[in-house]
C-alpha cells in the first residue's frame, strides 16, 4: 500500500507527455469558455441554464439542477461573490487562512493539475472496459471548499480545480456517467456547505452531492425534511492541528449531521489494523455489526468521523429499500458522508476506501450482485497518483 497523506494519516489517528496533453486540454479549456459564461441569475453549462441556489433544503431547488451529464465541457465557471475581497494569509503547510474572529476559515490548497487528474479518468475507464454493460459506471470528482471561497488575491496560492474536473470528463468514456456537484455546490456556496475548520466537507454539501448523484442513477430520493438533525457543538477540526494557526482554535463551529428516518437498516463492518505508518493492512477482523452513525460529544475534534467511524473498513449497508439497486461507492473520507442520503435510494450500498481494501474488487461485485459504481473522491485524492493505482490494484489483487 502507498503512504497517505499526512493530513489522511492524521485522520486516521483522530478517528482510531505531457506536453501534447497540456496543448490539448489548454485549447480545450479556452474553446470551453464562452459556453460557460455564469449570469447574474443562473449559469449557463453545456447549453443549459442552472437557477442559482436559494438557501432552501426540501430538494425543491435540486430538482431543477439534475441532469445526466453527456457533454465534455461540462463545468461552468463560479464567481466568488463570499470571500473575493477577503484579506488571506499562508500557515503551516500552506494552508490558506480566510477571515477573523468567528467566520475564520482554513483551506487547503489544491496542488495538483489536469494532467495530474487524468490518471483517475483512465482508472474509472479501466473500471467501465472491466465491468459488464449492465453496471452503472458514475464519476464525480468533489472539489474542496479553496475552490469556492479562496480570495482573488491569494488564487495564485492553489491550482484550478476548475480546469482539473473540465479535464477528468472530457477525458471519459461515453458510456461512463459524469455527476457535475460543481456546478451544484457552487449554487450553495452561501449555504454551510464545508468546514471553515476542517479539511473535509460539511454534511450538507454532501447532502446536495448525493441528491444530485440520485438524479444522475434514477433513484428516488429522501428530501431533507425526512431526516433527524443532530449537532455536535464547539467544534474544532482538522485544519487547527495542520495548520497551529491560532485563530483556527478560537473559531469554533457547529458540526450538524443527518440520520434519515423512516428507512430500516443494518450497517456490516470489516475492520482493518494497519501497520506503525497506518498505510498497510496488517489484518481484517471477521464482519461484524455495528451503527452507521457514531456519537460525538460537544466539543469533540473528531465529529467528521460520525460516518462509520473513519476509514480503516469496508462497509455494506443492507436496507428497507427494494428497487433492485445496489451501490458501490469508492471513495476517500469525504465519500463517508454520502451513503446516508441514499437509504432510500439502493437496497444496499457497499463502501469502499481507496487506500484500505483487500478483496478482488471483481469477485465483490460479483458476490454481492452490484448494480452500480460510483467513484467519489475529492480532488486533491483524484490528483494523486497513488489513488489511481491502488483502484487498479483492487482489479487483480
Amino acid at each position: 500500500m502507498n503512504k497517505t497523506t499526512s493530513i489522511d494519516k492524521i485522520f486516521d489517528v483522530i478517528c482510531g507527455n505531457s506536453i501534447a496533453v497540456a496543448m490539448f486540454f489548454s485549447v480545450f479549456i479556452c474553446s470551453c469558455h464562452n459556453v460557460f459564461a455564469a449570469g447574474a441569475a443562473g449559469r449557463t453549462v453545456a447549453g443549459t441554464i442552472i437557477a442559482s441556489g436559494n438557501g432552501a433544503t426540501d430538494g425543491s431547488s435540486a430538482k431543477a439542477e439534475r441532469r445526466t451529464v453527456k457533454e465534455q465541457c461540462i463545468v461552468g465557471e463560479y464567481h466568488n461573490t463570499i470571500t473575493a475581497d477577503a484579506r488571506a494569509r499562508r500557515a503551516r503547510r500552506g494552508i490558506i487562512i480566510v477571515g477573523s474572529g468567528s467566520n475564520t476559515r482554513a483551506m487547503e490548497p489544491y496542488g495538483g493539475s489536469i494532467e495530474k487528474a487524468l490518471g483517475y479518468a483512465a482508472t474509472v475507464n479501466k473500471y467501465r472496459s472491466q465491468f459488464d454493460g449492465g453496471i452503472n459506471i458514475y464519476c464525480m470528482p468533489i472539489p474542496n471548499a479553496v475552490e469556492y471561497y479562496c480570495p482573488d488575491n491569494a488564487r495564485g496560492w492553489t491550482g484550478d480545480e476548475r480546469a482539473a474536473i473540465n479535464g477528468i470528463f472530457a477525458s471519459l468514456s461515453d458510456s461512463v456517467k459524469a455527476v457535475d456537484i460543481y456546478t451544484t455546490l457552487g449554487n450553495h456556496a452561501t449555504e454551510p456547505i464545508y468546514s471553515r475548520t476542517d479539511h473535509h466537507w460539511a454534511p450538507l454539501g454532501a447532502y446536495y452531492a448525493a441528491e444530485q448523484f440520485a438524479g444522475v442513477a434514477g433513484v428516488p430520493f429522501k428530501p431533507l425534511s425526512e431526516y433527524d438533525e443532530y449537532r455536535v457543538r464547539d467544534y474544532v477540526g482538522t485544519m487547527y492541528r495542520f495548520s497551529r494557526d491560532i485563530a483556527v482554535k478560537r473559531a469554533p463551529e457547529e458540526f450538524v449531521y443527518y440520520v434519515p428516518r423512516d428507512v430500516e437498516y443494518t450497517t456490516t463492518y470489516i475492520n482493518y489494523t494497519l501497520d506503525r505508518t497506518r498505510t498497510v493492512v496488517t489484518a481484517e477482523a471477521e464482519p461484524c455489526e455495528g451503527s452507521f452513525f457514531r456519537n460525538y460529544s460537544d466539543g469533540s475534534s473528531g465529529a467528521y468521523c460520525t460516518f462509520m467511524g473513519g476509514d480503516t473498513k469496508t462497509v455494506a449497508v443492507r436496507t428497507s429499500t427494494r428497487n433492485g439497486r445496489r451501490l458501490m461507492i469508492l471513495k476517500d473520507s469525504y465519500g463517508n458522508a454520502l451513503p446516508g442520503y441514499l437509504f432510500g435510494s439502493f437496497e444496499e450500498i457497499h463502501v469502499v476506501d481507496c487506500r484500505y481494501f483487500t478483496k478482488n474488487i471483481i469477485r465483490y461485485v460479483d458476490d454481492n450482485a452490484i448494480t452500480d459504481i460510483l467513484f467519489a473522491n475529492n480532488l486533491i485524492h483524484a490528483s494523486m497518483e497513488k489513488t489511481h493505482e491502488s483502484y487498479e490494484k483492487y482489479l487483480v489483487q
